[in-house]
């Protein structure tokens, strides 16, 4: 089990895309980098702004990994949220693409593009919860 927005966790949720044909067939026309931002929580064991890097395009998973700020910043798309935020998107209790309509998740890119891709958005939180996920405020 691999604990969540770490260097780890990236490269089991990047094998996850690669192998999900339905990823593959919402995302066959996507193109674009996107940039997870999860902002710092401390008092919920996240002292420091975590940045993940996913190199998206036609459905398949490029690259990534953890980055840093001033390399996540080149990315097509940056969806910021705080830990216990993307927490919630991870458990398929928020939907990711309602989140940023809401403001709950910020975006920085082209939100039409996001909305055309509804279906690939979804299959990516699908993909997530697939993750054998330990979060670290729940850590014993």
């Amino acid at each position: 089990m691999s604990v969540f927005a770490t260097e780890e966790w990236f490269k089991e949720y990047i094998d996850a895309i690669n192998e999900s044909k339905d990823y593959r067939e919402a995302a066959a026309t996507w193109e674009g980098d996107i940039c997870l931002v999860v902002e710092p929580e401390p008092d919920k064991g996240v002292p420091d702004e975590i940045w993940g890097w996913l190199d998206l395009w036609h459905g398949e998973c490029r690259g990534g990994g953890m980055v840093t700020a001033e390399e996540g910043e080149k990315a097509k798309f940056i969806i910021r949220a705080p830990y216990s935020r993307w927490k919630e998107v991870v458990r398929k209790e928020l939907d990711p693409v309602k989140g940023m309509m809401q403001g709950k998740l910020k975006l920085k890119g082209d939100l039409p593009t996001i909305v055309r891709y509804v279906k690939a958005a979804n299959e990516l939180v699908n993909l997530a919860q697939t993750v054998p996920t330990e979060f670290v405020d729940e850590q014993q």
